[in-house]
């Protein structure tokens, strides 16, 4: 059975789901919301096929079966259900997730030889912001021996819990570690290190810190540096707390207390606040052999409006043919300029 042409939002429920599903929806495509429970399903309100099913194994099925247009996986823990859920895609069938972790992004590009449609991973904020501007800022250049990139999100804070995605992204951070790449390698480091306050070119400033992100990974990839480090403003951790870090790497480490934790997390309330600055930035500083540098910017709004907004923007290029078949991150498959989707912006240094 062949359903031509739909989107399929799995987690539709949570609050990027129905957020990405409301663009889409705007942009006149046809829907399918996919999680376990039909009753929170139909309450997201929009006029959408639903398709119940629980747990990433389930999904793939149905997608096997039914072969959508275009699957955007918003269910979180992308190292497990990333490879199971872009593995159900037949040719036709094109894939988009919102991972962000040094696990998950790497794991889902190494797919690039096997597929037979178009996979994007790192479809948010933190990997098209700042690969973006490296993208930009090496455009018509040779490669470059040192990149840094910031990834400044700015996001308001939405009442209810923390969830499974986020609560297994931050524990996946922990069991990772620090990381970076030195003379073309991946190589550990603290976690929180390169720590630094950035003033911003609206004249805020915010605290940075490294981080084993998706963006690191990225950065790397579009400009083949050997020398690459990555932070951000979420990796922000209290001194006390930071010092506790390797002891809890090497509990979460066990596979019972990573479920543990990931279960305890998600169940934290979360009081609604607004965004901490208006606006939300990515950031990359390039320097050359020759010791020239550029510094660039990519200026958008509420970190996960934009992300809303890029998945949906993707979505939308796959539904209508634009894809070609491998893994991509955001820009590697559409270029830098897919950065500017929501009114997005780059300040870049004159070349």
């Amino acid at each position: 059975m062949t359903h031509s042409g739909e989107v399929w939002i799995l987690g539709a429920t949570g609050r990027t789901g129905r957020a990405i599903a409301e663009r889409l929806a705007a942009k006149g495509l046809a829907l399918v919301l996919v999680g376990r429970d039909e009753a929170r399903l139909r309450q997201v309100g929009l006029d959408a096929r639903v398709v119940v099913a629980d747990g990433a194994t389930s999904m793939a099925a149905e997608i096997t079966e039914q072969r959508p247009a275009v699957v955007v996986n918003t269910i979180g823990d992308y190292a497990a259900t990333a490879p199971t859920i872009a593995g159900a895609c037949r040719p036709g069938t094109h894939y988009v997730d919102l991972a962000a972790d040094l696990a998950s992004v790497p794991r889902l590009l190494a797919l690039r030889e096997a597929a037979t449609s178009t996979l994007v991973t790192g479809a948010g904020f933190g990997v098209l912001a700042t690969e973006a501007v490296v993208a930009a800022l090496c455009e018509g250049r040779g490669t470059p021996r040192h990149v840094r990139v910031d990834a400044l999100a700015s996001v308001a804070i939405e009442a209810g819990t923390m969830g499974s995605a986020l609560a297994a992204s931050m524990v996946d951070v922990l069991i990772t570690g620090g990381r970076r790449y030195e003379n073309g390698r991946l190589t550990r480091t603290r976690l929180g290190a390169d720590a630094r306050q950035i003033t911003l070119p609206d004249g805020e400033t915010v605290t940075s810190m490294g981080m084993p992100s998706g963006e690191l990974h990225a950065a790397w990839a579009a400009s083949h540096a050997p020398f690459v480090v990555a932070t951000s403003s979420f990796g922000s951790v209290n001194p006390a707390i930071r010092t506790l870090l390797p002891v809890l790497r090497i509990l979460l480490s066990v596979p019972a207390l990573r479920r543990y934790a990931v279960a305890r997390l998600a169940r934290i309330p979360l009081t609604a606040a607004p965004r901490p600055r208006q606006h939300s930035w990515g950031h990359a500083v390039v320097e050359w052999p020759d010791g020239t540098s550029r510094e660039g910017w990519l200026r958008a709004g509420e970190g996960m409006d934009y992300t809303a907004d890029v998945v949906a923007e993707i979505a939308a290029r796959l539904a209508s043919g634009e894809g070609k078949p491998g893994a991509y991150t955001p820009a590697a498959a559409f270029g830098p300029d897919l950065a500017t989707v929501g009114g997005a912006t780059f300040i870049l240094d004159p070349s």
